[in-house]
């Protein structure tokens, strides 16, 4: 049965308390490499994520948040009950209930097929009878539930992007009495599923915050927060995995747990055995749409720095190098001669941006920043985000086989570039040039394939389906823009080239377009395999 990860809305009648769980929207769901599907798990609505959005301009003081470093005893001794954690982290737990109003919608009885612009361009106007008249009928009114947490006496709440996102109205249940505020979004971050709330209340019980990043596997956790809409409800777990980053969001570094997560837990509180915050809930991987294990937290410690920085700018301010990331592949450690795959690769250096001034260079391999080693590209694409424009960074780089130091002084991320300028490009690693058949990039090609005039290389105009290099992730369209390091530009010169290769792997530097006028670089490994 193929998994998938799952988002879902809560749908609750307040009048009758009636529940009535169901999946979000926009089934089928998206395979992915061994039918595996990306989503959000929500209690709340699920609406099409967009970039940081601020309830207003002004900035405003920054949050107090209470943090407790202190590490946790683990010297192996276990507890009868964790009611006293709970008690003390319940009052800061609350519900959260979205809504998006009723409106008035001009169309045709209500039924969208009948104004799809596709159809009634084939079929007229006549389409769905009534001779083309279009009447305004009323869209239902839609409701979701999810969870928040207290992060400040004042009234500051953290909870999910996509439990609020679009929503007319939000309403904040505070306590076992269910005391409603209404709640102002204060900002949102799509690129970490993370919002701000802000209720006007002044004597709530903020949750004690910890530091994440000091959690370690096999660490006792409680999840709480409101699934399905029946009341608040406690689950217990193990941190079953750290730095987890495979769901789909720009900037991520998830805390994986098996204690039970389910719809309507979204933005709710994973705390550690001492009831200190260290994440807030956010998906789950599921065949059924339910908890089988493994569910998904945001750490506190990159929440935190979502919630200062929009509270503080009413934007999230991000730190920006202008490069292409790479993950690392032992196929690529051996071809750049490196004891073994940590590290990022740099695809692609952007004009006119800080790493280009600093002097990094496409095919550099960053070892180190500021002195830490780098475990890997989405590692150091976190760091960097987190790291506060103007700042110089030092970074220690593998080129040519030797080792130098570059330093750079970040830019703030621009809102144009958002995430789509720092995010990996997927390397490739498999079996060799056999079946590929390549032209020149000339004038008719790169009108056709939307190659601007800065790309230098050959066109890959066929490709067999079984060879090697189909296999390591070349496509017909793909142009090879070095051959083992070296440029070609010339259908020629790659022929040449790739005749006088002698190993069993090569190297290529390849440009993918989008057919918009864009495109990226990404290195490929194509490794033929060995025959006897």
């Amino acid at each position: 049965m193929p998994i998938y990860l799952l988002r879902h809305m809560a749908e609750i009648n307040l009048k009758t308390k009636a529940l009535n769980m169901k999946p979000i929207m926009n089934f089928g769901p998206r395979p992915v490499s061994a039918w595996l599907s990306i989503g959000l798990l929500a209690g709340g609505l699920w609406l099409a994520l967009h970039d940081v959005a601020s309830a207003k301009d002004e900035k405003n003081p920054p949050v107090r948040i209470e943090i407790d470093k202190t590490p946790i005893p683990r010297e192996g001794k276990f507890t009868s009950s964790f009611s006293h954690v709970v008690k003390k982290v319940s009052p800061s737990v609350v519900k959260v209930y979205s809504t998006v109003k009723s409106k008035i919608v001009r169309g045709r009885g209500g039924n969208p097929l009948l104004d799809d612009p596709t159809l009634r361009r084939f079929f007229g106007d006549d389409f769905g009878g009534n001779g083309g008249d279009r009447r305004n009928y009323r869209t239902p009114r839609e409701q979701g539930l999810g969870s928040g947490v207290v992060i400040s006496k004042d009234g500051y709440i953290l909870t999910n992007n996509h439990v609020v996102e679009n929503a007319d109205e939000i309403k904040v249940s505070v306590g076992e009495e269910e005391k409603d505020y209404i709640a102002t979004v204060i900002g949102r971050d799509d690129k970490t599923d993370i919002a701000v709330l802000k209720i006007d209340a002044s004597d709530l019980t903020p949750i004690t915050t910890t530091d994440s990043d000091a959690i370690e596997v096999g660490d006792i956790v409680l999840a709480v927060g409101n699934p399905f809409g029946i009341g608040q409800t406690v689950t217990m777990g193990l941190v079953s995995a750290t730095g987890r980053s495979a769901l789909g969001l720009h900037y991520e570094n998830f805390i994986q747990t098996d204690a039970p997560i389910n719809p309507g837990n979204s933005g709710g509180a994973l705390v550690d055995s001492q009831g200190r915050l260290i994440g807030i809930n956010t998906a789950i991987l599921s065949r059924t749409g339910g908890n089988q294990g493994i569910g998904f937290a945001v750490p506190i410690n990159l929440a935190r720095f979502v919630m200062e920085s929009i509270v503080k700018d009413g934007r999230v301010v991000r730190g920006f190098m202008g490069v292409h990331l790479q993950p690392m592949t032992p196929a690529l450690a051996r071809q750049f001669k490196l004891g073994d795959s940590s590290g990022a690769m740099v695809a692609e250096v952007q004009p006119n941006t800080p790493a280009a001034k600093a002097g990094l260079k496409d095919g550099d391999i960053i070892l180190e920043l500021d002195g830490r080693p780098v475990k890997d590209s989405h590692s150091l694409r976190l760091q960097v985000s987190q790291t506060a424009p103007g700042t110089k960074i030092s970074l220690k780089v593998v080129r040519e086989g030797e080792k130098r130091k570059v330093d750079i002084v970040l830019k703030e991320l621009p809102d144009n570039l958002a995430a789509s300028n720092e995010k990996e490009k997927s390397g490739s690693k498999s079996d060799a040039l056999d079946g590929v058949t390549v032209g020149d990039l000339d004038k008719a090609t790169r009108n056709r394939l939307s190659v601007p005039a800065e790309v230098k290389g050959v066109v890959v105009t066929a490709i067999e389906e079984n060879s090697a290099s189909a296999e390591a992730g070349l496509k017909v369209g793909d142009i090879i823009r070095e051959i083992n390091r070296h440029p070609v530009t010339t259908a020629e010169e790659a022929v040449d080239l790739s005749e006088k290769i002698k190993e069993d792997t090569v190297l290529l530097r390849v440009w993918t377009p989008d057919g918009n006028g864009h495109g990226t670089n990404r290195y490929v490994v194509v490794q033929e395999e060995k025959r006897k």
